[in-house]
């Protein structure tokens, strides 16, 4: 395949995915929208039972696997938006939404959730990604010390 026809492929590809309706993974249908609001000051999306549902389980997939601890999220409590970069022509094509949170772990311990929601910054630029971290269970430093690459 040269590079010339493997161009053309890509180009139809891209108008075919753009001719039907995406839905994202993390997209749920349900009743009428309602603001979230978490200790009195709107937390938008940081209280979405879907994201929330998305941390828990991979949280426990990367305890597992990384961390090599036999952890589990218990519950989230306290979400609330600690800054918004909203989407802005000149600047920014994504929105971010910078949350902060406290998990309760199946060992009994209460720790600090920080979480970070990219709209729209999923599979090829359709739905959300979600990036977190707990500090003291990032043993790689992968957001920084103490997740501060997601405050």
């Amino acid at each position: 395949m040269t590079v010339t026809s493997a161009a053309r492929m890509a180009a139809i590809l891209a108008v075919a995915l753009s001719a039907v309706p995406a839905t994202a993974a993390d997209y749920e249908t349900g009743g009428a929208a309602v603001p979230a609001y978490a200790e009195g000051a709107p937390a938008g999306a940081c209280a979405d039972p879907g994201v929330l549902r998305f941390i828990t389980s991979r949280f426990e997939y990367k305890a597992a696997n990384y961390i090599h601890r036999d952890l589990s999220i218990y519950e989230i409590g306290r979400m609330r938006l600690s800054r918004y970069e909203p989407f802005n022509q000149y600047m920014s094509s994504v929105q971010r939404e910078y949350c902060l949170a406290y998990a309760t772990l199946t060992d009994g311990s209460r720790r600090p959730l920080v979480y970070l929601i990219e709209t729209p910054f999923g599979f090829a630029g359709i739905g959300r990604s979600i990036e977190f971290c707990i500090p003291g269970l990032d043993p790689w430093y992968v957001y920084g010390a103490a997740c501060a690459s997601l405050r």
